[in-house]
């Protein structure tokens, strides 16, 4: 029999004790957050073991500066169709610590479409599949350290993690460095989510300065006349200001 769900009192009530106990240096998300449900059981019990790079990068996926797409970019065009939703564009610069761009560098993401449905057989709940709507896309950064996607704002979903759990609407985030095993991961915000406060994956960063660094601004001067609006997300990589990565053992 499955256990009974907590409810969305108990969860923030654990998220309230833990921030309440939290150093003031405590600014990666935890790996063992117990309102987060399933890290009891994911996040790393043993020491981690090295592997050798090189062995990985012999089996691991290549790619040249020629193998993404100019159009790879824009989710609205991948189908015949146009999808349905809110046409946005999210654009940013890839930086180190010292503020200098990490050009040519391969970004991807990842996203639900506007109804908060994925294009996965793991994601069964009752909304509108949108066949005009890959959620995917990818593109190289340019010499300045640029980033951008043309997409639709994705909609909040439900998750298993307790009752009446909805996850705030977010754009996941892939970053490669020179090769496939330097390979960040990390999720992108919109402003002003009510869920925020809900949701014990953001809450794993008890800091609230730096969970703010997941949330994108909204800024005019991206949006174009009667077409979409823009989000301005700078990425960090190093330093302190870093943004809050997916660590790869979790």
């Amino acid at each position: 029999m499955t256990a009974e769900l907590a409810s969305q009192r108990v969860i923030s009530e654990e998220i309230e004790k833990i921030h309440a106990d939290a150093r003031s240096d405590d600014v990666q998300p935890r790996l063992d957050f117990p309102p987060y449900r399933s890290t009891l059981l994911r996040h790393p019990t043993k020491e981690l073991r090295h592997a050798d790079p090189e062995g990985a990068e012999l089996v691991a996926p290549v790619f040249g500066q020629s193998d993404v797409g100019v159009l790879e970019s824009d989710l609205t065009i991948q189908r015949d169709g146009e999808p349905i939703g809110e046409r946005i564009l999210v654009r940013g610069r890839l930086v180190d610590g010292e503020g200098r761009a990490v050009r040519r560098q391969l970004v991807e993401i990842w996203q639900a479409n506007a109804a908060g449905r994925y294009v996965h057989k793991g994601d069964q709940h009752p909304a509108p599949v949108d066949p005009n709507f890959t959620g995917v896309g990818r593109c190289l950064t340019d010499d300045d350290g640029w980033y951008s996607f043309t997409t639709i704002k994705p909609g909040p979903y439900p998750w298993r993690n307790h009752r009446n759990a909805w996850r705030p609407a977010h754009i996941h985030f892939s970053l490669f460095g020179t090769d496939f095993t330097q390979r960040l991961i990390t999720q992108m915000y919109f402003p002003g989510d009510p869920l925020f406060a809900l949701d014990p994956i953001y809450q794993s960063i008890t800091d609230p300065r730096v969970r703010e660094r997941l949330v994108a601004t909204y800024d005019h001067s991206l949006s174009e006349h009667e077409r979409l609006l823009g989000y301005r997300w700078d990425i960090v990589l190093t330093g302190g200001h870093a943004t809050l990565m997916e660590r790869a053992d979790d």
